[in-house]
Parts: structure tokens; C-alpha cells; sequence
């Protein structure tokens, strides 16, 4: 038992000021404000909501039509320049025919041939294994990918293909096929599975070719395994549009 010496006195018992209490404080009502500005601007709906995502995919659409009404319209001028251009230029037929020539190489004329059409789909989203042993699939394997399209895109070349369209637009040197996540984005233009890409060509040729290619024997293993869509259609005769947007060509080039 101790003294009464040595017991503490009240005033040694009453609790100190501490900076560290002070903190934890501001910590607290900070956060209070935090919440609070949440529900402010909430206004009782839910933030994660998918309400912003579906706008943007709206205003990603609305863009992608006005760009397709713009394209006809530079089409429809193009073609009208073109047109007095030829007829005031003073060339010569044989000019004319060489211009012709180029303009059929560079695409910006329509093509009709015979070829073939590849088509692209994604696995339903609940696709199982259809293969004994393989792994359930992960989403990401039972998608449309870039290097997917790009792969046919780039066997068709391969197999001497006049020329090519995806989609509705024909392809040029300058193209890019590009996708970002489950969409194609193609000169201005957003595109969303089945995806078709259309060849004029020798058929056999380019079926050889897409037959050929490592990228797509390894796409079609996902096809075998998940379900991903694969098909090939012949034709007697198809056409394809000629390129229609602008033709510049613009490169990187050192400052200084």
C-alpha cells in the first residue's frame, strides 16, 4: 500500500492537453465535411451509378453519326471537285488514265471483284469451356481484341487482296485499325461487334493466307475453346467503296 505522499492528487489526475488529440479531432470533422459534400452533390442517387457511362457512350455514338454525315458530304464535294478538276486540268487521256490507275492503287475509288467477307463475334458472356481440360475463361477471352482484326487485315494483304474494307470504310495506307475495350474506333467512326471486314481479291489466295496466319490459328483455338464467332463468306462479286476522308499524311519531324 502506498503513502498518501505518494498517491496522486487530483490535479495530477486531470487530464493533459494533447496535440495528438487535437488531430484526430480535425480528422474526424473533415471527414464529416467530406460526407457531407458527397450527399450534397449526390442529392440521394447513387455515385457509382453507370448514368455518366451510358452519356458518354450516347455522346460517343451522336459524334460517330455526325462524322459519318460528314464524311458523305466531303465524298459528295470530293467527288464534284474532282470532276472540274479533270475537265479544266488540259491532260491528256493517257494522263487521265494514269490518274485513274493511282487513284484505284490508293483506294479512293470503288473496287468490284470477287472475295471474301471475315466475320468477328464475341462469346456469349456466359460461355463455358467446349473443349475437356481447357480453363474457364477469363473476360478478356471471350472478346473481340485489336490484334484480332488486325490479324485478318493483315493476312488479306498477305493473300494480294485488291483491297480491303472494315466495316463500311475501305482501308488506305494510312489506316489504323484500332479498339478500345469492346469497341472499334476506325477514321472517326465507332463500331461496335459483329465485326465484318471485306476483301476484293483471288479467293483462294486469301483464304490460303488467313488459313496461313499464326495470329489467327491462335484466335481460332479461342473459337474451338469458348465459342468466339469465326466466319469466312465467299463472293461471286463485291464492291467496295472508295475511301472518302481526308488523304494528308502527316509525320514526326526533328525541332532544331
Amino acid at each position: 500500500m502506498s503513502n498518501s505522499a505518494d498517491s496522486p492528487t487530483p490535479a495530477s489526475r486531470r487530464p493533459r492537453f494533447r496535440p495528438v488529440r487535437l488531430l484526430t479531432g480535425a480528422v474526424f470533422a473533415l471527414a464529416g465535411v467530406i460526407f457531407w459534400t458527397s450527399f450534397n452533390t449526390a442529392q440521394g442517387t447513387n455515385l457509382r451509378s453507370d448514368e455518366s457511362m451510358l452519356r458518354l457512350s450516347d455522346l460517343i455514338q451522336e459524334r460517330s453519326r455526325k462524322n459519318g454525315t460528314l464524311d458523305d458530304s466531303t465524298a459528295k464535294i470530293r467527288s464534284e471537285v474532282d470532276a472540274l478538276a479533270r475537265r479544266d486540268n488540259g491532260s491528256t487521256q493517257a494522263e487521265r488514265r494514269k490518274l485513274a490507275e493511282l487513284e484505284e492503287t490508293a483506294g479512293t475509288k470503288k473496287l468490284k471483284g470477287s472475295g471474301l467477307t471475315v466475320t468477328l463475334t464475341d462469346a456469349p458472356p456466359n460461355a463455358t469451356p467446349q473443349i475437356p481440360g481447357v480453363p474457364d475463361p477469363q473476360p478478356n477471352d471471350l472478346v473481340i481484341h485489336q490484334q484480332d482484326l488486325q490479324a485478318v487485315v493483315n493476312a488479306l494483304w498477305q493473300g494480294g487482296a485488291e483491297g480491303i474494307k472494315v466495316m463500311d470504310q475501305r482501308l488506305i495506307s494510312t489506316s489504323a485499325v484500332r479498339c478500345v475495350g469492346n469497341t472499334l474506333i476506325l477514321q472517326g467512326q465507332v463500331y461496335s461487334p459483329p465485326y465484318k471486314v471485306t476483301a476484293v481479291g483471288d479467293r483462294d489466295k486469301l483464304g490460303a493466307a488467313l488459313a496461313a496466319s499464326p495470329a489467327i490459328q491462335n484466335y481460332r483455338s479461342y473459337v474451338d475453346a469458348y465459342g468466339l464467332g469465326w466466319k469466312v463468306d465467299q463472293h461471286d462479286t463485291v464492291t467496295l467503296p472508295g475511301y472518302s476522308g481526308t488523304v494528308d499524311l502527316h509525320q514526326a519531324q526533328p525541332i532544331g
